[in-house]
């Protein structure tokens, strides 16, 4: 199965903040952003997943024109809890300081680890190997796609950060039953990061 997965484009939060799953607003750009994206993916999906976030709702919604749409929690962003909508240098030093060491398996205050995102990440990815379909799209977070470039790559959680994932752009990948035969194709939208 061909699988498309996409960021949404570029958000109207202040540089530096921790936006996790918070539902923010889009861009100004979004329009344009959206274009851009959706120049560069086929029009032909028999099924499209989405992040609750209105961020990336409303640009899946614009890829159902003959499929169906299903919004997946399991695909939302990374839960930061207390740290949502904060400014990274406004977090308590130390308690960053202590994440930031172990940042896949401590979890933040009231939010997740990397590691819990992970997993479920690749519950979705092991459910839709199952799926009898021929064309998807997954409108999701960096988060998450970073997790999906770690369960097709097998790389360890810790080198995620090591790929660039800008807004607007995403993967394609030819997910197969026999996870050994997977492969994986970077494409990018002309949209800012």
């Amino acid at each position: 199965m061909e699988v498309y997965v996409i960021r949404h484009t570029a958000v109207a939060v202040e540089k530096g903040v921790c936006y996790g799953q918070s539902d923010v607003s889009l861009a100004n750009t979004a329009s344009q952003d959206m274009k851009a994206v959706l120049a560069k993916l086929p029009d032909d999906f028999d099924q499209v997943y989405s992040s609750p976030s209105s961020r990336c709702a409303r640009l899946a919604k614009q890829l159902t024109r003959n499929s169906a749409l299903e919004i997946r929690p399991d695909l939302m962003e990374m839960n930061f809890g207390d740290w949502e909508n904060c400014k990274w240098n406004d977090i308590d030093q130390i308690l960053l300081g202590n994440w930031m060491n172990d940042f896949v398996s401590t979890k933040t205050p009231s939010g997740e680890s990397l590691e819990m995102l992970y997993e479920r990440v690749n519950a979705f990815i092991a459910m839709l190997r199952t799926k009898d379909l021929n064309k998807v799209a997954i409108v999701t977070h960096a988060g998450v796609i970073r997790c999906i470039w770690a369960i097709i790559l097998d790389i360890p959680l810790q080198h995620i950060f090591k790929i660039s994932v800008d807004y607007g752009s995403g993967i394609k990948i030819n997910l197969n039953k026999d996870s050994a035969l997977d492969q994986i194709k970077h494409f990018s939208s002309d949209s800012s990061s």
